[in-house]
């Protein structure tokens, strides 16, 4: 079990953790539909209202933050504990958002890619040349679900590309490597986590013998399902789990190891302080923002604040 200090709690259903040198923490709240600020202290302070389901974050090379929604779920109150069903009544669509962080100003960028409307987009991560990935992980419905995949744009609304589809997997979790060589998507339903090679920003070097181009880099057994992820500083990708509620180390080449945090809705994390070897987990059931001591410092994100 991990060994953590509650940062602040009642949260509604936190995610997309990002750590900002004045050492507060953004957070999205996809229950609530907001973006919030987690000061030191534990007290929160309510950003920009988005609505919908807003899901992963990050900061951009303008300084605003880039949030991927989902368009919302339902929800359902399990033992007291919140977790996201099948896609609403009230279904916003999924779209990607840019905030002004100084006014709280929402921006929609993107709602679609050639035509196809962005149906759940879940998690993003920008590289060092301003442009960024972001995974849809599509809605459920009582007798389907969407296939989704991977796509690639740039913060001034100006592009968006799909570079993998279908990704049937559930593509949730995107992180890049400390090279900027490979691209990793963690994904829901089957447990795994795929990586694609890089050419550049934005390309993809396929693998000629995978049906998607990309090369599984491992998968968990026993049912567990993979969240949203960070990489740190020696490349390791640290994925968040359900259900075995936790987080998953996996190694450059495939080897993994469980470290348990006690919330079977553990979300996301992002690495912070000083040294970047503070570790901020999202336990989203339970409506927490913890951190900890982590054993490695995390890799450096393009942008922050």
């Amino acid at each position: 079990m991990i060994d953590f200090d509650v940062v602040t709690t009642g949260l509604q259903f936190p995610e997309g953790p990002i750590w900002c040198s004045d050492g507060s923490v953004l957070v999205v709240e996809i229950r609530r539909g907001t973006l919030t600020r987690v000061l030191a202290d534990g007290r929160q302070e309510i950003v920009a209202e988005l609505g919908g389901g807003p899901n992963g974050a990050a900061i951009g090379p303008d300084g605003a933050c880039y949030v991927c929604n989902n368009g919302g779920f339902v929800w359902h109150e399990v033992g007291g504990l919140a977790i996201p069903g099948n896609q609403p009544p009230d279904y916003s669509g999924g779209r990607i958002e840019r905030v002004d962080l100084a006014t709280g100003e929402v921006q929609v960028l993107y709602t679609s890619c050639d035509g196809h409307p962005l149906r759940g987009p879940n998690d993003i991560v920008f590289d060092r040349a301003g442009g960024f990935w972001f995974t849809d992980l599509g809605k459920s419905r009582a007798r389907d679900r969407d296939r989704t995949g991977i796509f690639y744009a740039l913060p001034d609304g100006s592009s968006i590309r799909e570079m993998v589809f279908p990704v049937d997997g559930g593509p949730n979790g995107v992180g890049l490597s400390p090279a900027e060589d490979r691209v990793y998507v963690a994904e829901t339903h089957t447990g795994r986590v795929t990586y694609w090679d890089l050419a550049g920003p934005g390309e993809i070097r396929p693998n000629p013998l995978s049906p998607h181009g990309g090369t599984l880099l491992a998968g968990l057994a026993d049912g567990q399902l993979l969240d949203s992820l960070a990489v740190d500083a020696e490349g390791n990708v640290c994925v968040a789990t359900l259900l075995n509620g936790g987080i998953t180390i996996f190694t450059p080449e495939g080897e993994h190891r469980h470290l348990a945090t006690g919330d079977l809705m553990t979300t996301n994390l992002c690495f912070g302080g000083p040294d970047l070897q503070t570790a901020w987990i999202t336990l989203s059931s339970t409506g927490r923002l913890v951190k900890t001591h982590w054993e490695t410092a995390g890799l450096p994100l393009a942008y922050n604040i």
